[in-house]
């Protein structure tokens, strides 16, 4: 058996664990980094009324304050399922170097778990979204971005 495997067992535990005791959806991450287990976590949506708690983000959340960074280049992640729109986000955004996925999108969506919309509305003009977008302030806005382009101690990220 692979150290691949163990890993991803552990997600699978961990999103099985978590409808068993009811405490959300049934789905777990693990976050390793040099063969070491560095964050695991559940999906905690329900749990803490957030609707952001999903297990990937959750791990991220966790392996950041455990090293102390807002970077996991290095890191691996092991996810019981393909990441959602949001997630696969915040993986990119981690700079998280491999995914380690095992139930697909569509098999979330047989279970109601579908973010294939979210998809769909990427794909349309901001004013064909279902989702109001309107834009306001931007002249006034663009002077932060004018200070952080001009700033000589920003942390790039």
């Amino acid at each position: 058996m692979s150290k691949h495997e163990d890993f991803m067992r552990m997600a699978i535990e961990l999103s099985e664990y978590n409808v068993k005791q009811g405490m959300g959806g049934p789905f777990g991450a693990v976050i390793v980094k040099d063969g070491m287990v560095v964050a695991r976590s559940a999906n905690k949506v329900v749990l803490q009324n957030d609707p952001t708690a999903h297990a990937e983000i959750s791990a991220i959340r966790l392996a950041c304050q455990e090293l102390n960074t807002y970077n996991l280049a290095g890191c691996e992640i092991y996810t019981s399922c393909e990441p959602c729109p949001m997630c696969l986000g915040a993986i990119y955004w981690a700079r998280i170097d491999k995914i380690y996925y095992a139930n697909t999108k569509a098999d979330a969506a047989e279970i109601g778990f579908d973010d294939h919309f979210i998809y769909q509305e990427l794909d349309l003009p901001m004013e064909k979204r279902k989702l109001s977008v309107i834009q306001l302030m931007r002249d006034e806005a663009l002077n932060a971005f004018k200070i952080w382009g001009e700033a000589e101690d920003k942390a790039d990220y």
